[in-house]
């Protein structure tokens, strides 16, 4: 990272050392097999917020579970948050038959897994001592990259009418009261790529006029995604565009779908590496979330202020 960056020295404070625990298996049933969560926290602390992480659904084995998206949790759980990650149905870590009810990408038991985890927080701190009475589960948010990213939008009010019975599908989770979507899928119909819209129906009805919690979009100006949408790297920004509430929208320049490597450190998978670029994701992610959550709290304008410093802005920053 260059001295230039305005996120060098960052603006969140010192870090604190960070517990991460995992797999936390929770008994589902109902579910193809156990949901199993990552749970990564600072050490010291009470009353600490949750942060839900819904992975992508990437070409590698791992990233896209509970082992991925450490530039993102390490990061949060050292600056106040608790970061619970679950393994998806979709990761390639499963290797579940294709045929499967909910498969290739288990759209909605994506979601219900959420709803799951803060139903089982009991069980949660009854595996993970050391978190034993420090949650605040009246500050819960939701986070997402990409596949996760959809994931999120959906437990945020976002609705799709099922493409099996024609019925309205309501996925909105009242306990998360703010979000972050990360280059994020957006809108469906004529937007989607031809793959997309025959592979994956569920996304040619999204409507996000009924996404109502605050939320940060995430959006980088190089990041195309063909394979899922014919209206360029701005189909990223339809959840700010096209939903409704108090939304920002981050634009980060030269970002592709990796946002310079969020994913994991030095994966392979990034296209666009860059540290500078992945400073700014975290120090703005986890800013937007401090302020929703604590109301007159500075984070969110610093880093914003921060994000202008410089000849070489990373990105820009508009809000509704």
């Amino acid at each position: 990272m260059t001295s230039e960056s305005p996120y060098a020295a960052g603006t969140s404070g010192t870090p604190s050392p960070v517990l991460s625990v995992g797999p936390v298996t929770l008994s589902t049933p109902d579910r193809a097999v156990d949901l199993q969560v990552r749970v990564s926290a600072p050490v010291s602390g009470t009353e600490l917020p949750v942060i839900l992480f819904s992975h992508g659904h990437g070409r590698s084995n791992h990233l896209s579970s509970l082992n991925g998206y450490a530039p993102l949790a390490n990061f949060w759980a050292a600056h106040g948050f608790v970061v619970i990650q679950p393994t998806h149905l979709d990761s390639a870590t499963l290797t579940l038959n294709p045929e499967t009810p909910g498969a290739p990408l288990y759209w909605r038991s994506r979601a219900e897994d959420m709803k799951r985890i803060l139903d089982r927080l009991d069980a949660i701190e009854a595996a993970v001592p050391q978190l034993s009475g420090r949650l605040d589960r009246n500050k819960v948010a939701v986070a997402g990259h990409s596949l996760g990213g959809y994931t999120a939008s959906l437990l945020l009010g976002a609705r799709l009418t099922h493409p099996a019975d024609g019925t309205e599908v309501n996925l909105a989770e009242p306990r998360i009261t703010a979000g972050v979507l990360l280059a994020a899928p957006g809108r469906g119909g004529e937007a989607l790529s031809p793959v997309a819209a025959q592979n994956y129906p569920f996304f040619l009805t999204t409507d996000f006029s009924t996404m109502r919690t605050p939320a940060l979009v995430v959006a980088g100006d190089k990041d195309a995604s063909p394979h899922l949408t014919v209206a360029g790297a701005a189909w990223h920004a339809d959840p700010y565009f096209l939903s409704r509430g108090r939304k920002s929208l981050l634009t980060l320049f030269d970002a592709e779908h990796g946002l310079g490597g969020i994913s994991g450190y030095d994966v392979a998978e990034t296209t666009d590496e860059n540290p500078e670029r992945v400073a700014a994701v975290q120090q703005l992610s986890w800013a937007y979330l401090r302020t929703e959550l604590y109301p007159g709290d500075s984070a969110w304008q610093d880093a914003c202020d921060a994000l202008r410093v410089g000849p070489h802005p990373l990105g820009r920053v508009e809000s509704r």
